[in-house]
């Protein structure tokens, strides 16, 4: 048995996603001819169909579905152990991939990869921003090297992703300059409830930690009078700033509209017992990476620098 060649399954791959055997040699820059001899010699190899041809059409069969996802699988990994051979040159070049949510990505992380660049000036440093599910998702799918989130990971995703706490941020109760509280600079925790509020998204790191704050404090997320959902805290934090309502916010996002005075953050009181403190929300940094996928050297010097720089 001569077995399958990493050829072979960058052929297959290409007619599958096409469906069509022409369009595959147009990518791959070879004959069509070349492209039916190599499914013609997998399926006679071992035995099955991997595509229905059906007049001039084709359909990919179940052994073809099989084949597709294992194969994705191999090359995946074949492109990263090319990677890490081709970073032994003392971190020269190469691509470190990260994926981040949004306010770790436009508010802490540019720091971090200006310092890293300073280091490693030939190494390309590509950032995906999104929402922290989105950010979880794509890395447990090999998207990304590293992923930086400020929300938690589902617990399907535990077992396949390796986590741990990096940093820190707080969340901040801000209203802008015509909201009733911006005077008052405290509320108790039942007046959480008496005023509209802007909210980001279900999936959101920000999202996730509010809520979890407000079950702690005893109170539930469809008792808030939510009037505004949004995907990114930039937008969030314009609505508030024109005079509508309330939200929680990272104070990294809004540290300079409060010492120029356009918010104000809001300091909450704990009236639940005569001791009335104050409560804060504090929310943790999580650095994602693949439990089995291949980590390379960029990757590991990478989080070095994240770690230093604490």
């Amino acid at each position: 048995m001569a077995g399958m060649t990493l050829d072979q399954l960058r052929i297959f791959l290409a007619v599958a996603e096409h469906l069509h055997f022409t369009r595959a040699a147009e990518e791959l820059y070879i004959t069509q001819p070349a492209v039916s001899a190599a499914i013609h010699s997998l399926e006679q190899e071992y035995g099955v169909k991997l595509f229905h041809r059906i007049g001039r059409h084709i359909e990919i069969a179940e052994a073809g579905k099989l084949l597709q996802v294992e194969a994705q699988k191999i090359l995946d990994q074949v492109t990263l152990t090319e990677r890490g051979l081709r970073e032994l040159n003392n971190l020269q070049r190469g691509e470190l991939k990260l994926g981040s949510s949004l306010t770790i990505g436009n508010y802490w992380l540019p720091s971090k990869i200006s310092t890293f660049k300073s280091q490693y000036p030939g190494i390309s440093v590509n950032c995906t921003l999104a929402n922290a599910e989105t950010i979880c998702a794509g890395t447990a799918m090999g998207h990304f090297d590293l992923g930086l989130v400020e929300g938690e990971v589902k617990a399907e995703l535990q077992n396949t992703l390796e986590y741990e706490i990096f940093g820190s941020d707080r969340l901040q109760i801000v209203v802008g300059k015509n909201h009733p509280w911006f005077e008052q600079k405290k509320i108790y925790l039942t007046e959480l409830t008496q005023t509209p509020w802007v909210m980001r998204e279900p999936g959101s790191g920000t999202q996730q930690r509010f809520e979890e704050a407000l079950q702690n404090w005893g109170i539930n997320l469809s008792e808030l009078n939510v009037i505004l959902v949004f995907t990114s805290g930039e937008m969030a934090k314009a609505a508030i700033e024109s005079g509508v309502g309330a939200t929680g916010i990272s104070e990294l996002m809004v540290k300079k509209e409060i010492q120029i005075g356009t918010l104000q953050a809001i300091q909450v009181i704990d009236d639940r017992e005569s001791s009335g403190v104050s409560v804060e929300i504090v929310r943790p940094f999580f650095k994602l990476k693949h439990r089995q996928r291949f980590q390379t050297a960029l990757s590991k010097t990478f989080e070095q620098t994240l770690l230093s720089s604490l």
